[in-house]
């Protein structure tokens, strides 16, 4: 089964978890000092914020999926829809590792296809493999990766 991610930059990370929580009625799942994430099941997403961007708002927007045949499915899904595709194979970011892959749709906003495989104790570890042109790769692409045109973010990561 699938689950909506959103994930938002914002400038002061405890007024927004406090602002959250009680908006969803529930504590963060993961908190870092730089990062929250909440995993509802009503509504059923992922909505993860973090203090790293530059400028505040909606970083990108995404899929979580359970399981790799899902992911394998989005990721047809996108090649016969003719989307530029990102593939990032396993990723480091956002204090998990994942197997994952990038859309980015006609306005420039990236869409991320994900399965989580585990936590880590970092925000994020680069990879040469997601190496894009302009830096690695850690959550939304920052610059323009290669075969993909992607909304230009200030964030160092997620």
């Amino acid at each position: 089964m699938k689950r909506f991610h959103v994930h938002v930059h914002v400038d002061d990370l405890g007024k927004s978890i406090a602002f959250y929580s009680k908006l969803f009625a529930a504590e963060p799942t993961r908190v870092e000092g730089d990062y929250a994430k909440w995993m509802l099941d009503d509504p059923r997403i992922n909505f993860a914020i973090s203090a790293r961007g530059n400028k505040v708002g909606v970083d990108h927007l995404g899929f979580q999926v359970d399981d790799p045949s899902e992911l394998a499915e989005l990721k047809e899904r996108a090649e016969a829809a003719d989307m530029a595709l990102l593939d990032q194979g396993e990723a480091a970011c956002c204090y998990a590792r994942s197997e994952k892959h990038w859309v980015t749709d006609p306005q420039g906003i990236a869409w991320e296809h994900f399965h989580t495989l585990g936590n880590i104790p970092v925000f994020g570890e680069s990879k040469s493999a997601a190496e894009t042109v302009e830096g690695p790769a850690c959550c939304a692409p920052r610059g323009k990766p290669v075969g993909i045109a992607v909304k230009s973010s200030d964030s160092p990561c997620c």
